[in-house]
């Protein structure tokens, strides 16, 4: 048990009822003392930070200042840290500087001089910006706890070279140092977010690039001697063939981070001239959160969609690019639709999210069963709601058409740029005009947009192609970011383009109305296009320019 809330005690810091109570807390919720310690009521994070550093005699400093990731990166020792609650800040020359809350435990410096054979110096941080750097570093110490995973340090992925030199053995074993590494890749890869994982071989080196909010970022580049190795071993995990180098090969593999949290990935291989590239593509199957709010849609929007979905029958379609976010518009769709009364089934490829209530199918083209197939199945087991993961193809939009002219809400997504694009594609597929009218509803075309870190984010100056308003603050992201987002920005809004169809709509397409004359009639009935809705959100501060030009100029 720390010795911190006596010491603070005999300084008149806390009373020795306070005492006791800091000991009961940190033993009943098996937290540390400064966390402890800051849940009394006369002690706060930055009181306590102050008078340590008068007792110890030691500067309290601002983890902003440092680059700490990198340093905690090159250590490798995320078990030191979660233990002693001490985060590296840099190294120079023959020392390392270390942010603690507690410097009463004199033990923290002698492990880490132990581990990394530097001397130690120790600075003072605030217990709440400690916790929360490390917490964004690593997450919750149990999910590395779970797989077992202890991190690779730079010194064991050299051993790890010279391994691979020497032998091959040790591939299958779940405890070898690739094995960790890869499990250590995909756990920091959960922890930011990202979506793919690219490992990419070249003449002499590799490097792995992490998709996060949309954009490749480079996150490593090991040792070049691995990567055959890295291969054979995602390649084992995802039961393919390890002796086929020449075709390319798709998989799966499970990675259990905790009990309650499965992560599905998708392993995709390509030979390249350097070798084979592998793309994981991360699809975590808990449930996040599908509400319309969160996602962007405002009061307008939630509303007409909202009526679309409780439309007897109708097709609704939701269009963009890949990686816009139309499943989770989907999901959320069914989410409020799902209750016992309304049966509701789903082709997808693959199924990305559990949603209980759901019949959810995932379609194998492989064998014959694609979204057509399963269509067909589907007009078979009495449904209320029908979704379709994607239009491929004339068949699959032809029995989609049909089935929301007989009775049936059908949900299904487009690859167009717009929402009126939408008509045009499904016309050049081979449906009917007449079939288009009858049955669509309402279209919605959407983008994703990084949101600006509301921590780092300064002003900018005014665009060019934005109009004016009096007391608008524009912004832009900060050129390095801070600690809490690393880029200036940090998660992604959505925007969304609504084009319900009107009589005059219906009519407009029935005469064969070309995109341009739809265009024309949508806007003048007060449909807001995807960029008047992205500058709106440049307006509010929500997102910058330079982002709104990113997503929407090609």
């Amino acid at each position: 048990m720390s010795q911190l809330p006596q010491l603070l005690c005999n300084a008149n810091f806390i009373n020795a009822q306070q005492v006791e109570a800091t000991l009961a807390t940190m033993k009943a919720e098996q937290i540390d003392a400064c966390s402890a310690l800051t849940r009394l009521d006369n002690v706060t994070p930055i009181t306590l930070a102050e008078t340590l550093s008068k007792l110890f005699n030691l500067p309290v400093v601002s983890l902003d200042s440092f680059d700490y990731q990198s340093c905690c990166e090159q250590l490798g020792v995320s078990h030191l840290i979660h233990q002693h609650l001490a985060l590296p800040l840099e190294i120079t020359h023959c020392q390392l500087l270390i942010a603690v809350a507690d410097p009463s435990n004199s033990i923290t410096e002698q492990e880490f001089n132990f581990m990394t054979g530097l001397n130690i110096k120790c600075v003072l941080v605030e217990v709440s910006q400690l916790t929360h750097a490390i917490h964004s570093l690593y997450g919750s110490e149990s999910a590395n706890q779970q797989y077992n995973t202890k991190h690779i340090s730079s010194n064991e992925l050299e051993h790890l070279v010279d391994d691979v030199r020497s032998k091959e053995e040790g591939i299958e074993q779940d405890n070898s140092l690739i094995s960790r590494y890869i499990h250590q890749i995909i756990l920091e890869a959960v922890r930011k977010k990202v979506s793919d994982i690219h490992f990419e071989p070249y003449d002499g080196w590799f490097r792995i690039r992490f998709r996060c909010d949309g954009l490749l970022i480079e996150a490593h580049q090991p040792p070049h001697q691995i990567y055959q190795r890295l291969v054979s071993r995602l390649k084992i995990l995802a039961q393919l063939d390890i002796s086929e180098r020449r075709q390319p090969q798709d998989g799966r593999i499970t990675f259990n981070l905790t009990e309650s949290n499965i992560i599905h990935i998708r392993i995709s291989t390509l030979p390249t001239m350097w070798g084979e590239k592998i793309v994981l593509r991360l699809q975590n199957n808990q449930v996040t959160n599908l509400d319309l709010t969160f996602l962007g849609y405002d009061s307008y929007q939630r509303q007409v969609f909202t009526q679309a979905l409780h439309k007897p029958q109708g097709l609704i379609l939701i269009t963009g690019p890949t990686g816009s976010g139309k499943t989770l518009s989907l999901y959320s769709g069914l989410t409020l639709l799902n209750k016992g009364s309304i049966n509701i089934s789903t082709a997808e490829d693959p199924v990305e999210i559990s949603l209980p209530g759901i019949n959810q199918v995932q379609i194998q083209p492989q064998i014959g069963f694609g979204f057509a197939q399963a269509l067909r199945a589907f007009l078979r087991q009495d449904p209320d709601v029908i979704m379709v993961g994607e239009i491929r193809d004339k068949e699959t939009a032809d029995i989609a058409t049909k089935a929301a002219q007989t009775g049936h809400l059908v949900l299904a997504t487009l690859h167009t740029n717009s929402s009126t694009e939408a008509i045009v594609r499904l016309k050049n597929i081979g449906i009917e005009s007449y079939n288009i009218a009858a049955s669509l509803s309402l279209v919605i075309a959407q983008r994703l947009v990084r949101r600006l870190c509301p921590l780092c984010k300064c002003a900018d100056t005014v665009p060019a192609n934005i109009p004016q308003v009096k007391g608008t603050v524009y912004y832009q992201a900060s050129a390095n970011g801070c600690n809490a987002c690393n880029q200036g920005y940090l998660g992604r809004i959505g925007i969304y383009e609504m084009l319900s169809i009107t009589p005059e709509l219906t009519q407009s397409i029935l005469k064969q109305d070309t995109q341009a004359q739809l265009d024309k009639l949508a806007k003048k009935q007060g449909m807001k296009t995807l960029n008047q809705l992205g500058i709106q959100k440049v307006c509010e501060g929500v997102t910058s320019h330079a982002e709104l030009q990113r997503v929407l100029v090609r």
